[in-house]
């Protein structure tokens, strides 16, 4: 979710953001994160190797796919258009062919975006749900973080919304004929302004169902109360109207809401700002209003501690309501088959209720794919030692870094500090260029050119053991620049009804062959193939990393800042990977390390290297007593190389 996609360049300062998430995160760990670098250092295993990367001899990739858009084949694109007019996608567009469409580019995970019932403002209520208010919702189509039923899925999204849940259990069957795994978001942090479950196992009661709203916090609450207060929705800015202005019986500037809840981003004003996530409202972990804990402490010891130990810390304790009703939540959905979770703003949550979920949802599924959304550096050892993730967004220094860099704004040296200074958690750091929340690689506010993402992705997808995500679209270069109604372009819209252009000419009336794409578009989803299988296939995926960028900018060699270059490898296999991030060609001489040659038991002689991404052979030369390594390259503008070295071969040969 990240940032809040207002109505017209609203912006919430990441800074304000992340301290608000600091107050409900920090407790029991807070001590800890001025001392990360030397505890969490001796926590880190040589090599260890998650479960996730048995999908074949490389590592997971996930395929997030914003779901009601995949399979829109309406080129209307009307903004703030209806369901009936701008079309939507369904789950049956996910048939065979989709989803071997989807497992071309490497995937072994789908990300479907937007399953759970959000509210919409399509009228279903010949199916016995509620209107939603436009005054609280964000687009037509609706925020998928905006949760209305953790116990049913999205009516838009099924041919038949009496049967959608049934719907997407045959989705869920289909996707694991094609060998791909299921993840789909649970969002703990806040649910829809009108949460009401219409499908919820008996027993089991709505958030906020049992709250005392006398009070504006009791630990077993559900929310936080404004005692006294109505809610009043956000006064307009730069004109903005829910719908475009459009008539609707409900939008008119009211929602009763008494007394006001707190808004998700944590806002305790009556009236939020229209820069507040306002269309939701923040859960109660039994955080008390001044950031203090309610409930049991997680030592420190069980940083070390594994998973078991952690569902044996939590057994038997009186824990707050709203841990219990994710719990089953959680549950309820790998019932259904789904096989990991992304979770949304997970540091806004603090991280004894991670650990306390993730080790209840491991006992029940123990290769469970556990991805949470946490943008504070000093945040992520807590979460992934302490919160029991598997998985992290390495955003906020990875992506970060190489998008300055794509943009020519940022030196290619940050790369080779960051990963050094993740080494003890880089399995665990997924990489990706584009999401939901980020901006298109091909829009003018990102890079301006899909091309220009290519040495990117090469260095994203091959630099470490973590996961690689691709976005869907992000194979042909959709630029995000439709104006759909809420928000602004530059990212494919998550609010309103679309059709996302390049990627139906790929999907060319359900062939999913690229018949419609244009040559470039072609070109461009080949290279993601190729890479792709290359990150989830080859072994050197799972073998050890060395950068060697900051040598070679110390030699006497025409390389520079506009590249970067490091090494994978085994004991039997080395991929010697540059990417030229320049718009011009680029002529050098790469050096490798002695010690990286030492290492192989390469002697004198020239050894032939193949680039896996076009298939030409580049001759490595070594000198006489290894006193020099190195290839002669010339790279085109934007053009990798992933050079294949067999080690055994070489030392036959020696």
């Amino acid at each position: 979710m990240r940032l809040p996609r207002s109505a017209k360049s609203f912006v919430l300062p990441t800074v304000a953001m992340l301290s608000l998430a600091s107050l409900f995160s920090l407790s029991a760990c807070s001590d800890s994160h001025t001392k990360k670098s030397a505890e969490s250092m001796s926590t880190a295993t040589a090599l260890e190797v998650h479960p996730h990367h048995a999908q074949g001899q490389g590592k997971p990739v996930v395929y997030q796919v914003f779901t009601r858009l995949f399979g829109n084949e309406n080129t209307t694109n009307k903004p703030w258009g209806t369901l009936e007019e701008n079309g939507v996608g369904k789950f049956s567009d996910f048939d065979e062919t989709a989803l071997k469409s989807i497992k071309a580019l490497g995937a072994s995970y789908v990300w479907y975006t937007g399953i759970p019932h959000h509210a919409v403002i399509t009228d279903y209520k010949a199916f016995g749900i509620s209107d939603d208010d436009p005054d609280v919702v964000k687009g037509r189509a609706g925020s998928p973080y905006a949760v209305k039923d953790y116990y049913n899925v999205n009516p838009d999204l099924a041919d038949d919304p009496a049967n959608r849940l049934q719907e997407f259990e045959a989705l869920v069957k289909r996707t694991h004929a094609q060998d791909l795994k299921v993840i789909i978001d649970i969002v703990p942090n806040h649910v829809a302004r009108a949460y009401e479950s219409l499908s919820a196992p008996e027993g089991v009661s709505d958030f906020g169902a049992n709250d005392d709203t006398s009070v504006e916090y009791a630990r077993d609450n559900n929310f936080y109360y404004v005692v006294g207060e109505s809610f009043e929705v956000p006064a307009s800015v730069n004109g903005y109207l829910p719908l475009g202005g459009e008539a609707h019986p409900l939008a008119d500037g009211q929602f009763e809401e008494i007394p006001a809840k707190w808004t998700g981003n944590g806002s305790r004003a009556p009236q939020p700002d229209a820069n507040d996530w306002y269309e939701t409202v923040k859960v109660n972990y039994g955080v008390r209003p001044d950031g203090s804990y309610d409930f049991e402490k997680l030592p420190e010891a069980y940083r070390n501690q594994d998973l078991q130990a952690h569902a044996e810390f939590w057994k038997g304790k009186d824990v707050p309501d709203s841990w219990i009703k994710f719990e089953q939540i959680v549950h309820y959905w790998l019932d259904k088959g789904v096989d990991g979770f992304r979770y949304d703003m997970a540091e806004m949550v603090p991280v004894e209720f991670w650990s306390y979920l993730n080790s209840s949802i491991k006992q029940k599924n123990p290769d469970a794919f556990l991805l949470a959304e946490v943008y504070n550096p000093d945040l992520y050892r807590d979460y992934l030692q302490l919160g029991k993730m598997d998985y992290l967004y390495d955003k906020v220094e990875f992506y970060d870094s190489l998008k300055l860099l794509m943009q020519g704004t940022g030196p290619a040296q940050a790369l080779e500090d960051i990963q050094a200074s993740m080494k003890d958690i880089e399995l665990h750091m997924l990489h990706f260029l584009e999401n939901h929340d980020e901006q298109r690689i091909a829009s003018l506010d990102f890079a301006g050119d899909a091309d220009k993402g290519k040495p990117a992705m090469v260095v994203s997808s091959l630099i470490s053991r973590s996961p690689t995500m691709l976005y869907f679209a992000q194979d042909v270069g959709e630029d995000g620049s439709e104006e759909t109604g809420f928000g602004d372009p530059t990212r494919t819209t998550i609010f309103d009804y679309a059709g996302v252009p390049a990627h139906q000419r790929f999907m060319n009336g359900g062939a999913f062959d690229g018949g419609q794409s244009t040559a470039k578009e072609k070109a461009l989803r080949a290279f993601y193939e190729n890479l792709m299988t290359i990150s989830a296939t080859h072994p050197t995926m799972l073998g050890e990393y060395q950068s060697i960028h900051s040598f070679n900018t110390q030699q006497e060699s025409a390389y520079s800042e506009s590249q970067y270059s490091f090494v994978r490898y085994t004991n039997d296999k080395a991929l010697i990977v540059v990417s030229n991030f320049s718009e011009q060609q680029a002529t050098f001489s790469l050096n490798l390390p002695i010690d990286l040659i030492s290492k192989w038991a390469l002697n004198q002689g020239s050894y032939q290297t193949t680039d896996l991404l076009n298939g030409i052979v580049y001759p490595l030369n070594i000198g006489k007593k290894r006193s020099s390594a190195n290839l002669d390259l010339m790279l085109r503008p934007l053009e990798s190389v992933v050079l294949e070295l067999d080690i055994s071969a070489a030392k036959g040969a020696n």
